[in-house]
């Protein structure tokens, strides 16, 4: 049997006998004085306090291979390791503060024998602060040769297995990998961690399961993750079948990062139609609602390290490097394009754009060559062996047709070249094309950019005057992240040869000063937004988006990849179903207020009529003459009076409060308020427009009200036509006596003064007139019309009008925040409190019928009664 991805969090650590862990584990990290020596004191509760702080801020930046080169050597048999200055993760330190301190977890892009493992970590650790995650070969291979290269990088990049030989189907072994390489990872970033107060900073698709195993283990972790893939449309991620796993996984972040608006957007849009998450921006930052927690929205693309580039540049190899190839090129317009040699890059596309070129312009033969450097590609497979013949056969075709002995108008490089090869060329090359199908971000644009800026001490061992001009010219596909931040480069849809021929005949017919503008503009953009204003602007978001953990109370829910953190505000707690049962015996009078759809009803139900369950629990509840119990609804009488009819003892306020039935016997009491009915004439044809336009909605109609539902029209559509309908319906009832308001998934419009807020409010009044003051109050609910009967119950408790301050129990279904003081999760948990109460309710009966008879007992023996 397929096992079940919500189990996974405990298959990995139980099930996974296939691949074995090493199980020795490294010291935890003890840089400060006074730091938590022990993982298992870390408090995981709601009411834990603030852990023991450092005395120096910690960012521990994971990502799935260490910043590091490595060699082993072969007379000693030693290793040796070294920083890999070109790294990303390494470059970024340098957007940190000075005095923080920066761990990196990852693995190593080698096998080490177990037996070398322990000494290799404390190695790592002690001179570079890396914690390696030494994984085993088959697990590294199903995870990251199997899961991340064949399924996830695929759908990533908007392909998908559509049959057999285009992709790979999802393997759920391959996944089950997936979880257990995202486990090792959370344990070793647990064994480094010293408290709540050090950054957790997460990369790439890797790893969007590790925030759930470290949320799990740390409720309040300080955890960040950025995505430096893109991420696809709803419509091409929603196919992938652990898809929720995985968006659970993003959201257990505190802030998540994306390169462009589009792959936040897609992200936003794919949280809002499969898991119905809101999302909103405030003053600038975008959040999403998950659990009462915000996670924040970043939308910032990364740079490069231009000092890096500008300490290359100045090196006496390159400048040799780049005199040897302006010789070589000498009288002839260089183009060049490094991409890794991968299907999704374009190569092919671009090679075949630059045959098109010198078909159609014969005068160019001759005078263009294209330099392809292709990086080694980081994965095998059919398709990578494909690309690089496909590329190998279309440059030897079109070097055939229009090149002779002493001219190819391509030039392939197919193998590795130091990075300061790659850098001449930039230097060398009037026009730098990025072609790519689909990419991230790609940064050859913008190291291409400071490279043709160059630096003095370039400029004098070149024997370029101070201050000549700097030009550069770039063609850049419109489907790579960098392509919004270049203005000035052309964009082009690389599957239109026209369109990528076309450019570049522009890029090398353009004049000087042309060239010079669009250089100055794109090098203003990246020297400005460097890896170092990155990593700061990203880490300050972090900041800002964690300084509230402790003025919050948190709750973990939910089993396996499920898990999440209900983070609230310190008086805003779960109810305890004891303590409700304990004040409800203690009480003499009651009154109880509930909602029914979403409350008593879960929304998703298809059936709505109430079980033979709920009516028997409210027939027990009324039973008690010192209970007074109402459902306090928005739909209309006749279903709710049919519903309830055998409830003889149950009050019903129905569309949200016009009409008050105290029991079955009495008759039906409408809202004082008179209302012309006309406004419905108005508004209903309204409502039919954007019900015609909105497939999936319907239109209610109540006898004081007209409801709009869209809950089964498309999340984002309907949202938008709920909009754009309230304002139509507020413009033309401007003059009338009603109001119009959005509610979950619905625009309703009724009379005004009519609320449950107001209602809940009448209905108290009416018993303290009576003489029945309650000193036990409960109102639960789930919409937003609820949080108005909320605050009603919560300001008349509080007034004057009571004997006795009641005991107020105002709870709120899922909903979170709320006005209401108390939550419960689901419909589930409110029966089973109901039941709780109703049981109670039913004992104390019996307990009063045994009293009686016993005193009736009592009497007919002419013996004395003590009372009670």
């Amino acid at each position: 049997m397929i096992p079940n991805s919500a189990n996974l969090l405990t298959m990995s650590s139980n099930e996974m006998t296939d691949f074995p862990r090493n199980e020795k584990m490294i010291s935890r990290v003890m840089s400060s004085p006074g730091l938590i020596s022990d993982l298992g004191s870390i408090q995981n509760d709601a009411d834990s306090g603030s852990l023991t702080s450092v005395s120096r801020q910690r960012i521990i930046i994971v990502a799935n291979f260490l910043p590091l080169h490595f060699l082993k050597e072969k007379q000693t048999g030693k290793w040796c390791f070294s920083w890999d200055e070109d790294s990303l993760l390494l470059q970024l330190k340098d957007g940190l503060s000075s005095e923080t301190e920066v761990i990196y977890v990852g693995s190593l892009k080698v096998d080490v024998d177990v037996s070398e493992q322990e000494e290799i970590a404390q190695k790592l650790l002690e001179d570079y602060k890396c914690v390696p995650t030494f994984l085993p070969i088959d697990l590294q291979k199903n995870f990251y040769h199997g899961f991340c290269k064949q399924q996830l990088w695929p759908l990533f990049h908007y392909m998908l297995p559509i049959c057999l030989n285009k992709g790979d189907l999802f393997d759920r072994s391959l996944f089950q990998a997936y979880v257990s390489v995202n486990r090792i990872f959370a344990d070793k970033v647990m064994e480094v961690i010293n408290s709540d107060d050090d950054y957790v900073w997460v990369h790439d698709y890797h790893l969007m399961l590790l925030p759930t195993f470290l949320r799990k283990r740390l409720n309040r972790i300080k955890l960040g993750f950025f995505l430096h893939t893109p991420f696809p449309s709803s419509e091409i991620y929603r196919t992938l079948p652990v898809r929720d796993d995985i968006l659970r996984g993003l959201l257990n972040s505190d802030i998540i990062g994306f390169h462009t608006f589009d792959y936040a957007r897609h992200f936003l849009s794919c949280c809002s139609r499969m898991l119905g998450l809101n999302y909103e921006s405030k003053r600038g930052h975008i959040g999403i609602e998950y659990g009462g927690r915000t996670v924040g929205i970043k939308i910032l693309p990364v740079g490069v390290h231009i000092g890096r580039l500008q300490s290359l540049l100045s090196l006496p190899s390159t400048i040799g490097k780049i005199q040897e190839i302006e010789q070589k090129f000498k009288g002839q317009k260089l183009l060049v394009g490094v991409d890794d040699m991968d299907i999704f890059k374009g190569i092919s596309l671009k090679l075949l754009a630059l045959e098109l070129l010198l078909d159609r312009n014969p005068d160019l033969r001759g005078k263009v060559v294209l330099v392809q450097i292709v990086n080694l590609a980081r994965s095998s497979g059919n398709d990578v062996k494909d690309a690089r013949a496909e590329t190998m056969s279309l440059a030897e075709r079109i070097n055939l047709r229009y090149g002779n002995q002493i001219y190819n108008p391509v030039v392939l490089i197919d193998y590795a070249i130091p990075f300061h090869e790659k850098i001449a060329f930039y230097v060398a090359a009037e026009c730098c094309i990025v072609n790519a199908l689909r990419d991230g971000m790609n940064l050859v644009p913008y190291e291409y950019v400071v490279c043709r800026q160059g630096t003095e001490e370039m400029d004098k061992l070149r024997d370029i005057g101070r201050g000549s001009p700097r030009t550069s010219t770039l063609i850049v596909s419109e489907f790579v992240g960098c392509s919004p931040s270049l203005s000035g480069a052309f964009r082009v849809n690389p599957w239109s040869l026209e369109d990528v021929a076309d450019a570049l005949y522009q890029a090398i017919d353009m004049n000087e000063s042309e060239r010079q503008l669009r250089h100055e503009k794109h090098y203003r953009y990246v020297s400005s937004h460097h890896v170092s204003y990155w990593a700061r602007s990203f880490t300050q978001d972090l900041e800002r988006a964690c300084k509230d953990h402790y003025n919050q109370r948190c709750w973990g829910v939910g089993l396996g990849l499920g898990f999440r953190v209900v983070a609230l505000s310190p008086g805003f707690r779960k109810l305890s179903v004891g303590h409700v049962v304990s004040s409800h015996r203690r009480s003499n009078r009651r009154a109880i207020f509930l909602d029914y759809d979403g409350t008593l009803m879960p929304e998703t139900s298809i059936v709505k009529d109430p079980s033979s369950d709920i009516i028997s629990m409210l027939k027990t509840l009324c039973s008690d003459p010192r209970n007074n119990v109402f459902i306090v609804s928005g739909r209309g009488r006749a279903p709710l009076a049919n519903w309830f009819s055998s409830c003889e003892e149950l009050g019903i306020a129905a569309e949200h409060g016009y009409f008050i039935r105290w029991n079955a016997s009495s008759n039906w009491e409408s809202s004082p308020v008179v209302v012309d009915p006309d406004w419905m004439n108005i508004a209903e044809p309204v409502m039919t427009l954007y019900t015609e336009a909105t497939d999936g909605s319907y239109i209610e109609v109540k006898e004081s009200a007209l409801v709009w539902h869209h809950q089964y029209a498309d999340p984002v559509f309907g949202s938008c036509q709920a909009k754009e309908l309230l304002d139509h319906l507020e413009n033309v009832l401007a003059n009338d006596p009603v109001v119009v308001k959005r509610g979950n998934l619905i625009v309703e419009v009724k009379p005004q003064g009519v609320g449950k807020g107001l209602v809940v409010e009448k209905l108290l009044k009416t018993l303290i007139n009576d003489g029945k003051p309650p000193d036990f109050l409960m109102c639960i609910g789930d919409d937003r019309s609820d949080e108005d009967m909320f605050e009603s119950i919560i300001s008349t408790a509080s007034s004057s009008l009571f004997p006795v301050v009641p005991e107020v129990f105002a709870c709120t279904v899922g909903q979170k925040p709320s006005k209401a003081k108390y939550f419960v999760n689901d419909t589930m948990e409110v029966i089973n409190l109901l039941e709780a109460i109703a049981d109670s309710s039913s004992q104390r009966s019996k307990d009063l019928k045994k009293l009686v008879s016993f005193e009736g007992s009592m009497e007919s023996q002419d013996l004395p009664i003590v009372s009670s």
